[in-house]
């Protein structure tokens, strides 16, 4: 008999909350079996099985929030196996001084200097990987489990953001049929059968004033962590935010060239990479902003990190673009993609969170003109692109029709001084004005 022990899925965490179980009591599972999906602070996480065996009892329930170390599963017979390199996981197992066991590269409280380690071969994701075209699901797909075939004991596949839809509309997932390619419920499942179950009016929207007096949520996962990340920031770092007005329109004109160009066919085009790519070269002129403060020292990055703030049905992620300096403008467009693709379908590995330098937070896609953001811990940076609209605006002394967004920012002013920082949000100021000068 084995028991797994909650691992740690990223640098240093402490606890994660059990989402869904994906096997039940009197299954048979072998290694790399997926046996849970567990929400930390940063990401969801696929949990392997790092042995086989037969599920004897789940030590959890799904909802509930237990830290790193604690038994969640126990399973009789088999051994704890290698894990294979071609599974979706990067790291081997191995039991503990207890008895059970946990992934290398992870660990548990107490007891981790005991640990004789196995030799391992770690294979490692790439961090840049462009995504490719989505392709049209087949016309003549049809449901993989049709809800009136399905074993109710089986569990539901189905991504969170699909699942919270489902509860905001009041379906019951378990009879919903799957369309999906791995049989995942989508969705479209979700809204046609919302629709099928009132089909002489369209579900009523849920408002702030049903479900009783007040509604009581924990706070926990992505909530808790930008909570405390943000009242460090706050009560941390001395922030100055400064803004600016810009004439965007020839940023406006680039994009919509480079949507019809051959070069950028299949990626997505916006604003928002032309004033990442404005950030990169800003902080090549004014490399203060792009450090980490210390009592002792200022560590001034020689490489940008480049996080995009991303709001999601988790709540808010900043996942970032590994050494974003060295990218072309297509392949940065498809980093952007990626992240924030992945961010909002709950996908965003831990990595990816981690080592920020610099972040760009776009309040435009609200129709917000400014604000003040927060830094995140760590970063002396951040910018906010406000949306971009049509105004008056003074052209060779006429007024014109023009594209203008305001650029705001906020810095540490003990690591940027205020003429620094002026001359940074100029420059980025500049290049939304004038794209021309990123090829000069």
């Amino acid at each position: 008999m084995q028991e797994f022990r909650l691992p740690d899925p990223g640098e240093g965490l402490t606890e994660a909350e059990i989402v869904r179980w994906r096997v039940r009591p009197g299954d048979t599972v072998a290694v790399n079996d997926v046996l849970l999906e567990v929400e930390t602070a940063k990401s969801l996480v696929e949990l392997p099985s790092p042995f086989e065996g037969t599920v004897e009892a789940l030590l959890v329930e799904e909802g509930q929030t237990v830290e790193v170390g604690t038994p969640i599963i126990r399973v009789a017979g088999g051994d704890p196996g290698e894990v294979e390199s071609g599974k979706p996981t990067e790291q081997s197992v191995e039991p503990d001084a207890s008895g059970g066991a946990v992934l290398v590269g992870y660990g548990v409280r107490g007891g981790a200097e005991t640990r004789r380690r196995k030799p391992r071969t770690v294979q490692q994701p790439p961090t840049q990987a462009a995504p490719a075209p989505a392709a049209p699901a087949p016309a003549a797909a049809e449901p993989v489990a049709p809800a009136e075939h399905r074993d109710a004991s089986a569990p539901v596949l189905a991504k969170p953001p699909v699942r919270k839809l489902a509860k905001d509309l009041g379906v019951d997932l378990r009879q919903v049929p799957a369309t999906g390619p791995i049989g995942d419920v989508t969705r479209d499942d979700v809204q046609r059968a919302a629709q099928a179950a009132t089909p002489a009016a369209a579900p009523a929207a849920r408002t702030a004033w049903t479900g009783g007096r007040e509604e009581r949520i924990p706070v926990k996962g992505v909530r808790r962590a930008t909570a405390q990340a943000m009242a460090h920031s706050a009560f941390t770092a001395p922030h100055v935010s400064v803004f600016t007005e810009v004439d965007a329109t020839r940023t406006m004109e680039l994009v919509k060239r480079l949507k019809a160009s051959d070069g950028f066919a299949g990626v997505k085009v916006s604003p928002l990479l032309i004033m990442a790519k404005a950030i990169l070269w800003a902080i090549e002129r004014s490399p203060e902003v792009n450090s980490t403060f210390t009592p002792e020292e200022l560590v001034v990055h020689r490489y940008v990190n480049l996080g995009i703030a991303a709001a999601t049905p988790r709540g808010l992620l900043v996942p970032n673009i590994k050494d974003a300096q060295e990218l072309s403008l297509v392949d940065l467009a498809r980093a952007i993609e990626r992240l924030t693709l992945t961010a909002r379908e709950g996908r965003t590995p831990p990595a990816d969170m981690q080592h920020g330098t610099f972040t760009i937070t776009n309040i435009g896609v609200f129709g917000m003109d400014t604000g003040t953001p927060i830094l995140n811990p760590g970063e002396s940076g951040i910018i906010a692109l406000g949306a971009i609209r049509q105004k008056p605006w003074v052209v060779d002394g006429e007024v014109r029709p023009r594209w203008v967004t305001t650029v705001g920012g906020s810095f540490d002013h003990r690591a940027v001084d205020g003429d620094v920082i002026s001359r940074f949000v100029a420059d980025v100021a500049s290049v939304l004005e004038e794209p021309a000068l990123l090829v000069d």
